[in-house]
């Protein structure tokens, strides 16, 4: 299976350690937004959409990407990271998803964790979720990969 992740991660690195270490199970390539090349994309059998949380949706390079890329087909995943916990009525990952289920894209799932996060007020303490994503969390993220490669539906 040819797979390719493409991943903001700007503030502590924890989106991007959740994208390597599925990377490694799915033997992608992780690419930021500028890096990616549609074309890639194309030719890909998966493709990753990853990003931490700002604002309560994902950083707008990733989404900015995803507005930019033609309309197509494949299979797809989205994952995030966050200080917060997701609220079920307004998960971070649906608007990605919604976005590129718009572009022709199946969303296979959507995998989010929480992170260690800085953003104000809780800069003032020190930031909040200190050693997250933890190994338990990348265990998680390494099964949600697992079951995209298998072809089982991964739960959320």
């Amino acid at each position: 299976m040819k797979a390719v992740i493409v991943c903001t991660s700007v503030s502590h690195g924890n989106t991007r350690r959740v994208a390597d270490t599925m990377a490694r199970v799915l033997g992608a390539k992780v690419v930021s937004p500028e890096e990616a090349d549609p074309e890639q994309l194309a030719g890909a059998d998966l493709v990753g959409f990853g990003s931490g949380v700002f604002y309560g949706r994902p950083h707008p390079s990733l989404t900015g990407f995803v507005e930019a890329l033609p309309a197509g087909r494949g299979r797809a995943f989205v994952f995030a990271t966050s200080g917060l916990p997701e609220l079920p009525p307004a998960s971070f990952t649906r608007p990605l998803v919604r976005r590129l289920e718009g572009k022709g894209f199946e969303v296979d799932g959507a995998f989010s964790c929480r992170a260690f996060d800085t953003w104000m007020p809780f800069k003032l303490v020190g930031g909040i979720n200190k050693g997250r994503p933890h190994a338990q969390d990348l265990a998680a993220a390494a099964a949600f990969a697992e079951r995209l490669r298998a072809g089982r539906d991964p739960v959320s």
